[in-house]
């Protein structure tokens, strides 16, 4: 379908050094490598995300944006330090996001969030949020208060999951409710409990999140590879990637909805 965008993607060069906070060295995966994925899933779009493993240096995604044009966005990390210049910069290159990593390896923490937000708003941009989604009731009432949008990773990472009627995940039903909170289906196994074995029906301890999700607020939800799916021992193939996401959206339109209107209106519109 035309304009379908993969949300969630990263990049990994040798060339680079690699960030004294990092915990994970994935080899080297390259735009070459892909966008052979990209057209076996029919993909037109790409948001690339820094990963942790370089970071506050974005310089070898940024590169990587600038081999897809204006077909792809980024998100970055940035702090406090980041001047008005270099925010103003990224964004003409086309980053639309901040990410914050609030587990192992990642190059700011928790005292960073308000104060980057409150920097960011004025450029349009998102916070972009990777936690155990455990603490999202905890988190509740400091997320809400943020000033920009906000985007939870990984169907809301709950290590292990949780039940549908868990106060956790009712906070991020909340959090949506807001609208302001967006939720990416993506990653699945980074929370479920069950191993991957490249069937589209795997990790079914996250279906009853994902099922709400889909019937409940379709219209914040997106969708991404997380590509090269770094840390996993087992990637799972392009072909079980586009059968599980049929399997979770069996609604066309819903599926045009997730795939192509949502992103397009977070990151291919202009929110300053």
């Amino acid at each position: 379908m035309n304009g379908a965008c993969d949300t969630h993607l990263h990049f990994y060069d040798s060339r680079y050094d690699v960030a004294p906070t990092a915990k994970l060295l994935p080899p080297d995966a390259t735009t070459d490598e892909y966008r052979h994925i990209q057209q076996q899933l029919q993909l037109d779009r790409v948001v690339i995300v820094q990963p942790t493993t370089y970071g506050l240096d974005n310089r070898c995604q940024l590169a990587a944006m600038a081999e897809f044009g204006d077909a792809a966005r980024g998100v970055m990390v940035v702090d406090t330090s980041t001047t008005d210049d270099e925010l103003h910069r990224l964004t003409s290159l086309g980053v639309r996001g901040a990410r914050f990593h609030m587990l192992p390896g990642g190059a700011i923490g928790w005292d960073m969030l308000e104060p980057v937000a409150a920097r960011i708003a004025p450029y349009g941009w998102h916070i972009q949020l990777q936690l155990n989604g455990r603490e999202l009731a905890a988190r509740f009432e400091q997320l809400t208060q943020l000033p920009v949008d906000l985007v939870i990773d990984h169907i809301g990472r709950f290590m292990p999951p949780v039940g549908t009627d868990d106060p956790s995940f009712r906070a991020l039903l909340a959090l949506v409710d807001t609208g302001r909170t967006w939720v990416k289906l993506s990653a699945p196994y980074e929370s479920s409990t069950l191993p991957i074995s490249n069937l589209a029906d795997d990790h079914g301890d996250l279906d009853p999140l994902i099922e709400t999700l889909v019937t409940q607020v379709p219209q914040r939800l997106l969708w991404a590879t997380n590509w090269p799916h770094p840390g996993q021992n087992t990637q799972p193939a392009p072909s079980t990637l586009a059968e599980q996401f049929e399997r979770w959206v069996p609604d066309p339109a819903t599926r045009q909805q997730i795939l192509v209107d949502n992103p397009d209106r977070l990151y291919f519109h202009d929110h300053t």
